[in-house]
Parts: structure tokens; C-alpha cells; sequence
């Protein structure tokens, strides 16, 4: 009997190729397209389950004569996402919606969907790997380490893992482009999703501003003194390490050093003002029981940021990390992400800089 697998199918290259495989490979394959229609209050619609989305999804099932089914997360999308997304930003924090979206959407609804479905495996277009060891399934870079997107799965715990499958783990994206030309598929050439799903335009200020206008104020740039330096546009529009958009006029660059939601306030400083070597994150779900003691790992503070050598140690609130060399823009509410060379170890939310 043949095992049956839910593919999330974005209407993407990736995910169609995801699905073309597992077919290729004697798996009784569904794809299914997750649909985050807005409340009527919000304008901004996301991208990723426009029509054009759905469609394609539709038209790569129906090539590969696969059952595909839309599923309405409207709701959910907007309490663990899009709710967590306005307040952090409110808070003065830089979240990572995909990183929540991993979480609790595609590894969380979607896979007990799945099971309810009666699939024993839930597979995405995620470029990442899996490998089971003695230590439980381990979840690793891809291949293709400039798609690698084992960062934004960190929070997987070992029953999530225990039933997905990323089918494009051990390849890289033009392989993926060929495979896709392989089987015949339309999307072969589609361009690649560049930004938050619902933020088409990348424009978070003013996806707050607009559907939240009466929490984004204008308030004051200052410097480490409290000498006010000019007008902000209000907190929301603004993040750790940020030099764009200030519209300040001063003898060297000025960059975000500190936003001070509680007297809606943004402190601005110098360049070398940004560096910051320790922190705070919460705690998180971990693959790997390595830190009950002081180890010294890799660490990954966002996702297109280097990995640096730190010392990570538990903690009351969570773990401390102290980076060997200062790193630039510590951001809280971003995800520190721990590795064993390819191997992701864990991580949590930066709650605080020390230092």
C-alpha cells in the first residue's frame, strides 16, 4: 500500500517540484494550498494565496494527476502570525514571521491535517535536510547552502520531524529549475517569492501604519545623551542596525541603536555603536541535548547573517549567548539559531542585549 504524503503547494517552483518527485517516487501524493485571506479590515492581501498562487498549484496537480484540495487558515494565520507580527513591531522588537509560520502554521495545522488525512508524512519545498541518528531526527543545512532555510525551522521538535519530508534537501536551485523542465512543469521558470507572503512590497511601516494607524506615532530621534535629533515616523518603521530613512543630516552616518517603545523614542548612534557581543533569547525547542552546560557553538542571529562562534549557557529567562567578536545589529525579537557545523542544534527569540 502506498504511503500517502500531503505536499504544501505554493503554486512555486519548489513545492511543485516537491510533489513531482514523491509522485515519481510511488508516494500517493495530495497537494494542498494554504490560503491566508486577510480579515475585510486588513488591505493588504498576501501574495502567496493570490489566485495566480492557487492556480498554478491546481494546474501542476492536475499534470501530475494528483488530488489537490485549498485550505482556509484565514483565522489562525492572523491570531499566530499576523497578531504577533503588528505587536512586536508596536513593542519595538523585529520579528520573523516565518519562523512562527514554520511553527505553528505549515508544521503545526497543516501537519495534524495532514495526519487527519490519513498521510503518514507532510513534505514542503523547504531547502533543508532531515537525518535520523541516535540522537533523534536531526535537522541539517541544505545543499545548497545560499537557500539553505534550515534557520527558519529551528523550532521543529522531534515530533514535527518525525513526519515531514523536504524533498529538495540534497539539491541545489538550478537542479530544482531542471527537474521542474523535467517533468514538464509550467512553473519551471517562475520567479522566486522575495518577501514576507503578506507583505508583497516589504513595506512593514506601512502594512502597520495602515491597518493599525492609531498605534503608530511619530515620536523622537535621539542620541545616547537624550539630545533630540529629529521626528521619526513612529517605531514601527524602524530596526536595529538601520541607516536607510533616517533623513538626518550629521557629520557621520547615523544608524538605529535602540527603540525605546515605553517613551516612543528612537536612539540613534554611530556605526561602531551597533556592535553588541552578548544576549539573552528565550527558550526553544531543541533537536539536540547539548546545552544543560557552557558549550561553544555557531550562532546565526538572522537569517542572512553569518555564523559566529559564541559560548551559550542556560540561563533563569533562557540561554546568554556571548559572542567571541562582536556581532552588527543584535536585534531583539529576532531568532538566534545554534549549530554543530550543519546541524541545528536549537535556538530562541533574542529577548535582550547585555552588552
Amino acid at each position: 500500500m502506498k504511503k500517502r504524503v500531503i505536499v504544501a503547494m505554493s503554486g512555486g517552483v519548489d513545492s511543485s517540484v516537491a510533489a513531482a518527485m514523491l509522485n515519481s517516487q510511488g508516494y500517493e501524493v495530495i497537494g494542498l494550498t494554504m490560503c491566508f485571506n486577510l480579515a475585510e479590515k486588513h488591505s493588504n492581501r498576501p501574495s502567496c494565496c493570490g489566485l495566480t498562487g492557487i492556480e498554478d498549484a491546481r494546474r501542476v496537480c492536475q499534470k501530475l494527476g494528483i488530488k489537490h484540495y485549498v485550505l482556509n487558515l484565514n483565522k489562525v494565520f492572523y491570531q499566530e502570525v499576523i497578531k504577533n507580527f503588528y505587536q512586536e513591531y508596536l513593542s519595538g522588537r523585529t520579528p520573523n514571521p516565518c519562523v512562527r509560520c514554520n511553527q505553528f502554521i505549515k508544521f503545526g495545522i497543516l501537519l495534524k491535517k495532514a495526519i487527519n488525512l490519513g498521510a503518514q508524512f507532510l513534505a514542503t519545498g523547504h531547502y533543508a535536510r532531515i537525518v535520523k541518528s541516535t540522537q533523534g531526527n536531526l535537522l541539517k543545512k541544505a545543499k545548497d547552502l545560499k537557500k539553505d532555510q534550515s534557520y527558519f525551522l529551528y523550532r521543529l521538535n522531534q515530533t514535527q520531524l518525525k513526519h515531514v519530508i523536504f524533498p529538495l534537501g540534497n539539491f541545489i536551485k538550478s537542479e530544482v529549475r531542471q527537474l521542474a523542465s523535467d517533468f514538464g512543469l509550467l512553473v519551471a521558470e517562475k520567479q522566486d517569492s522575495q518577501e514576507i507572503c503578506f507583505l508583497p512590497d516589504g513595506e512593514y511601516g506601512d502594512f502597520i501604519k495602515t491597518n493599525w494607524p492609531d498605534n503608530v506615532k511619530p515620536g523622537e530621534f535621539v542620541d545616547r545623551n537624550g539630545d533630540i535629533l529629529g521626528v521619526h515616523q513612529g517605531i514601527a518603521f524602524y530596526t536595529i542596525g538601520q541607516r536607510h530613512g533616517i533623513g538626518i543630516a550629521a557629520e557621520h552616518p547615523l544608524y538605529v541603536i535602540q527603540i525605546d517603545p515605553k517613551h516612543n523614542q528612537v536612539v540613534l548612534g554611530s556605526r561602531p555603536e551597533v556592535y553588541k557581543k552578548a544576549f539573552i533569547t528565550s527558550k526553544g525547542n531543541f533537536s539536540a541535548k547539548f546545552l544543560k552546560k557552557m558549550i561553544e557553538i555557531k550562532v546565526r542571529i538572522r537569517y542572512n547573517h553569518p555564523e559566529a562562534r559564541a559560548t551559550v549557557h542556560s540561563v533563569k529567562e533562557g540561554w546568554k549567548v556571548i559572542f567571541k567578536q562582536p556581532q552588527f545589529a543584535i536585534t531583539p525579537g529576532q531568532s538566534a539559531v545554534f549549530y554543530d557545523k550543519d546541524t541545528v542544534l536549537g535556538g530562541g527569540i533574542i529577548q535582550k542585549i547585555i552588552y
